[in-house]
């Protein structure tokens, strides 16, 4: 099993929808590395920290897990979505996505500044300088590290 990090801004689509909607395929990513690592890596029952960004406080806002294998994002084929890309061939596609499904909500969200300020999590891809991927994976150690600081919240 491996765990993972998806970040997703509440105004646009929060823990509380994932929970109303039960699960939700995860479309729109248009980075290439963050789709790899959907497409190739990500495996049914992954764990997923759900992570809101842009947000008053950003941080781990709930945990989900991955419900489906990678299969190819439709909105890249609809010319009315914000995501459409004309250059994606059908027989061919770019873009690839795995659907969630809601676990839990946090009691409390484990802020960012939590998570830069804790040294275990050592060279962390989410509090390295410039990085900005939605997708993201987390070893065990950092899963572990991170979800320690809810019952720190507790």
């Amino acid at each position: 099993m491996h765990h993972w990090l998806m970040k997703s801004e509440p105004g646009t689509f929060s823990i509380d929808d994932l929970a109303r909607k039960g699960s939700e395929p995860w479309d729109g990513v248009r980075n290439y590395q963050a789709r790899n690592f959907m497409r190739d890596g990500m495996r049914v029952g992954d764990g997923v920290l759900f992570y809101h960004s842009n947000c008053a406080v950003p941080g781990v806002a709930g945990l989900a897990e991955v419900a489906s294998a990678a299969y190819p994002d439709p909105s890249q084929f609809q010319p009315r979505n914000p995501h459409y890309d004309p250059d994606s061939p059908r027989d061919a596609p770019r873009w690839w996505l795995v659907d969630v499904r809601f676990v839990r909500r946090l009691d409390q969200v484990i802020a960012l500044d939590t998570l830069k300020a804790d040294a275990r999590l050592g060279d962390f891809t989410l509090t390295r300088r410039g990085n900005r991927l939605s997708v993201l994976p987390v070893s065990a150690a950092q899963w572990r590290v991170i979800l320690s600081h809810e019952k720190d919240s507790a």
